[in-house]
């Protein structure tokens, strides 16, 4: 049982997917932070798997990585920005973790002969969790986001754990995601909402709250239309409308008083206010910018699916704001790149490249291409995890002289392995959790970008990779002049950086940790070179490719 003073908001969605219930969740906790309060978001996929670590980013997004190596949803990464502080694995809660749960207890024999069913052991496995979740972290408020749409078979047995959390605690709020669309201008349509809403209502919860989504403003009378029909006063009806950026929609929900509402069910202090001062300084920043935009373009082979790299992203986001410059961002396809001849075509405008992870071998020549062409013409470049990897290999390849140089991922009988398997996953047959997940510790060589960027001798970033520099090649690229700026204590190269120009690379995620309040440190340093680049009165780019 949660102490009295653990509260518990739970956002569902309602007609439809996508429309952003992570953001929602992590605006409505940064409001309760802003006032002092101690928030724990969870979140909830039905899905039967057991993480996101075997799912391809083209059907999911960004596999997002925890401190402790847990795999998670992409909507962690939106709590950790918002919220600027690292979560732990046990907020994360999916069927494959919950039904793998149950049917272990079961062969231990722990249900003492009964009948294994969704209610009561399945649900009361939720609760439990929940709570618990609420008791380690000291938490006075846990969210609760509830992946897919209210009616979703997956997800029907969560929301009646919920339900009954609620009829046995009442200190629970409900707040519902809708979408009212708009047949033309000045034309919102309510009905889809309310059919949501009473869907939700026959599964037994109330929405306390009601978030809509909309292309237009939500207007006095589709307002007045969802209260009347779903239940909820029209002072709790909320527009969350488009927005330049995510990092807005706090203040907008600030503005409208969406605290006052959850303070009024939860009974929380009315009058506490909210220090949101440097958010807003920071979102201006993102919005009114300073400084012309800084072009940057991503070479990766996931750009289709921009979630695949949202992390990425931000990280940008977050960093140029810390220059306060604007940003324009290019996705530019590894495999595309791989049938240009003249490269300078393409990434000469830019003021820098950015080269981050993935998997297989489609599309590394055309990285490598990216990386190489960066090089040569001192445009600042970022590598992260096979962005360092690949670096390397263009580096064996085009200053140390040795051909054909490649990692075992992608040709195994390469004469110069630089990139190898990592002697501890060389006997893993299993996927999932099975990489090098989650935080490892970094020791900086001085007067690196490195050691500059941390102003630190020791780091923790956090990790997702089974290959390595090879060390057997690390003294031949240190003496042909690459330099080693950061290693784990067992001899792992985790930074690479070139000597003649601003090409920091790194084994780990360094996205990850990256917030709106205190972005990655490489990521800055990386726009601050990308800002002195582009303020060059000229630039050598694309006019002496060949020296």
């Amino acid at each position: 049982m949660p102490e009295k003073k653990t509260k518990f908001i739970v956002i569902t969605g309602s007609i439809m997917s996508g429309l952003g219930k992570g953001i929602v969740s992590s605006s409505i906790a940064k409001l309760l932070q802003a006032r002092g309060f101690r928030v724990m978001p969870i979140k909830f996929d039905g899905y039967l798997n057991v993480d996101c670590g075997t799912m391809n980013p083209f059907r999911h997004g960004e596999v997002f990585v925890l401190d402790d190596g847990t795999e998670v949803d992409m909507d962690f990464g939106t709590y950790e920005r918002f919220l600027n502080k690292s979560l732990p694995g046990m907020c994360s809660i999916t069927g494959g973790k919950l039904f793998s749960k149950i049917i272990e207890k079961e062969r231990k024999g722990e249900y003492l002969g009964r009948d294994v069913q969704f209610v009561p052991h399945l649900t009361g496995e939720i609760k439990d969790w929940v709570q618990k979740v609420g008791r380690d972290n000291n938490a006075d408020v846990v969210m609760i986001e509830v992946g897919g749409t209210v009616g979703d078979l997956e997800n029907g047995y969560f929301i009646e754990a919920m339900r009954q959390l609620h009829f046995e605690h009442n200190n629970m709020a409900f707040v519902q995601l809708t979408y009212v669309p708009s047949m033309s201008p000045g034309e919102q349509k309510t009905k889809p909402t309310q059919h949501a809403t009473r869907l939700l209502q026959s599964l037994g919860i109330q929405p306390d709250i009601i978030i809509a989504r909309e292309h237009e403003k939500l207007s006095e009378d589709s307002r007045k239309k969802l209260s009347l029909y779903c239940n909820v006063p029209e002072e709790a009806v909320f527009d969350d409308p488009l927005l330049h950026t995510v990092y807005e929609l706090p203040l907008v929900l600030e503005k409208q008083g969406m605290y006052k509402q959850l303070a009024k069910r939860l009974g929380l202090p009315e009058n506490r206010e909210a220090d949101l001062k440097e958010w807003h300084t920071k979102v201006g920043r993102i919005i009114s910018p300073k400084d012309a935009p800084l072009k940057i373009a991503i070479v990766g082979k996931y750009t289709a699916v921009k979630d695949a790299y949202v992390s990425v992203k931000e990280a940008l986001v977050h960093s140029a704001a810390a220059v306060n410059a604007g940003l324009e961002i290019s996705w530019i396809e590894a495999s595309d790149l791989e049938k240009v001849y003249d490269v300078a075509e393409v990434l000469s405008p830019y003021h820098g490249i950015l080269v981050p992870g993935g998997f297989g071998d489609r599309g590394i020549e055309g990285k490598i291409k990216a990386i190489g062409y960066s090089r040569e013409n001192k445009i600042p470049y970022l590598g992260l995890c096979l962005g360092v990897q690949l670096m390397v290999v263009e580096y064996a390849r085009n200053v140390c002289g040795m051909k054909g140089a490649n990692s075992t991922e992608f040709d195994k009988k390469t004469a110069f392995p630089v990139i190898d398997m990592l002697p501890e996953q060389q006997k893993i047959t299993k996927m999932g959790a099975t990489m090098r997940l989650g935080a490892y510790e970094c020791i900086l060589k001085k007067e690196t970008v490195a050691h500059k960027a941390y102003k630190a001798e020791k780091i923790s970033e956090r990790h997702r990779h089974r290959y390595e520099v090879n060390p057997a090649f690390v003294p031949e690229l240190e003496a042909r002049g690459l330099i080693i700026s950061g290693r784990h204590e067992s001899g792992v190269v985790e930074i690479a950086e070139w000597k003649e120009s601003f090409g920091v690379a790194t084994q780990p995620h360094i996205e990850l940790k990256s917030r709106l309040e205190e972005p990655a440190p490489i990521f800055v340093e990386f726009m601050k070179a990308a800002k002195s680049y582009r303020e060059k009165p000229s630039k050598s780019a694309g006019a002496d490719q060949g020296d």
